[in-house]
């Protein structure tokens, strides 16, 4: 196996970030990289580097054997930000995690996931959060193999959002 780094996401791996995350939708569902939008690749870089992040950002690398020319190459990622329980104070939540498929069963995956755990542990956290959609059960395995409860099951909660039209139209605009 190659040597894989996990670090902190910097301003110039934007680009990588924005064609892993279409790369991802591709396979989603029909018309995936259309749901992406346009404006996301600045939005990445406003809302993730600035003064006040809205997300930090984990790059997964791949390192060239020594001798190689080729530079690192980021193969995955992960997306998290910091909430807050009024039950149990400082949360991480994990919001998108993604390894390219050919990079899959290699231990990325649970080492971006170990890393955000150590991030939330060195802020205070409490605990860490994160959701999957109910059809991947690849990614449920490992987070319950990981130590994750599964909310749904335990305790029957149900994530709900509000954009666009209902997002307006509840605050009155």
């Amino acid at each position: 196996m190659a040597s894989v780094r996990i670090r902190e996401a910097k301003e110039g791996d934007c680009g990588d970030i924005l064609r892993l995350i279409r790369v991802k939708t591709v396979g989603r569902k029909p018309g995936g990289t259309s749901r992406v939008r346009k404006t996301l690749g600045s939005a990445l870089r406003a809302d993730g580097f600035g003064e006040n992040p809205f997300y930090h950002c984990l790059v997964a690398e791949i390192l060239p054997a020594p001798g190689e020319l080729l530079g690192p190459c980021v193969v995955g990622y992960g997306i998290y930000y910091f909430i807050y329980s009024t039950w149990k104070g400082r949360t991480i939540y994990l919001e998108d995690i993604y390894v390219m498929p050919e990079y899959r069963g290699q231990g990325i995956g649970s080492k971006i996931i170990k890393k955000v755990a150590e991030v939330a542990l060195d802020k205070g956290c409490s605990q860490f959060r994160l959701a999957v959609l109910d059809w991947n059960q690849r990614a449920m395995d490992l987070y319950k193999a990981l130590g994750a409860q599964d909310l749904t099951e335990a305790e029957g909660w149900h994530f709900f959002c509000f954009q666009g039209e209902a997002m307006r139209k509840l605050a009155g605009k």
